[in-house]
């Protein structure tokens, strides 16, 4: 496996040009090799095993919050599902502390805990605007698991058990889980591409959220395999977490440094 960094493409670089470009210039891409996100996954451990108690702080409150999560909804299907999968949403604004974490191990700064608390606060506003965008999806994407529920799931969805009993047994309610997995994901390709660089670029330069936005969806089209397995390797690990819950403390603060070195990779 070649881990040395990608060599940026003159076919993927952007040329600023014109006056809507010296206001808005578009990061340049790299392209990269199919195997990337192993190598991302790699780093992102070294990360992690550097900067050991400040990244399980971070595991910890995902766990807390997964934990409530569970709690919350246990009994409700529709909100369970809704709350599970919106997890993955809002992931990239989560997972921002452990990016700082990343930028400053990388710039040989201190990287604890209260130092990444003290760069996410001089990137509020950023992270804000962004966070309010993720917040509208994840408030969407909850209005349309309850109308999918309601035209396709007519049965009691009183209880977890029914409704897993129903979905992956006997089948009855193919439609519903066709329907659901569909929009579902849609939505979330749609906010992949939108946020797998973006909150990484706001917490490294000075630039604003719609320029981050774009860049990433260039780095997801530009690099569609890779990051398509990138996508895969994330949905595992946080379903893993979500099961075992103790997992999510070391495997969640795993894929928020590996995102950081992805978007270093991707980025120019």
């Amino acid at each position: 496996m070649n881990s040395a960094r990608p060599v940026p493409e003159e076919a993927v670089m952007d040329k600023p040009h014109g006056v809507l470009d010296r206001h808005f210039q578009r990061a340049q891409v790299r392209r990269v090799d199919s195997a990337r996100p192993f190598v991302w996954l790699r780093r992102g451990w070294a990360d992690m095993r550097d900067n050991l108690a400040a990244s399980l702080s971070y595991g910890l409150l995902f766990a807390a919050a997964g934990s409530f999560i569970l709690g919350y909804a246990t009994g409700l299907p529709h909100l369970f599902t809704a709350a599970i999968s919106g997890f993955f949403l809002v992931g990239p604004v989560a997972a921002a502390g452990l990016y700082e974490i990343s930028r400053r191990h990388d710039n040989g700064e201190p990287a604890s805990f209260i130092d990444s608390l003290r760069g996410l606060s001089t990137h509020a506003d950023h992270l804000l605007y962004f966070g309010a965008f993720l917040a509208f999806v994840l408030l969407g994407w909850e209005r349309l698991s309850a109308i999918l529920f309601a035209s396709f799931y007519p049965e009691d969805a009183s209880g977890l058990g029914s409704f897993f009993l129903d979905v992956f047994l006997t089948g009855a309610s193919a439609s519903f889980v066709v329907w659901y997995l569909v929009i579902g994901g849609a939505i979330a390709a749609l906010v992949f591409a939108l946020s797998a660089v973006s909150v990484p670029m706001l917490m490294d330069r000075d630039t604003d959220v719609v320029t981050a936005m774009v860049a990433s969806a260039r780095a997801v089209g530009i690099n569609f395999g890779p990051m398509a397995l990138w996508a895969l390797i994330i949905v595992v690990l946080i379903t893993i977490g979500f099961a075992t819950m103790a997992g999510m403390i070391l495997l969640l603060p795993l894929l928020g440094h590996a995102s950081w070195h992805a978007y270093k990779d991707l980025v120019e």
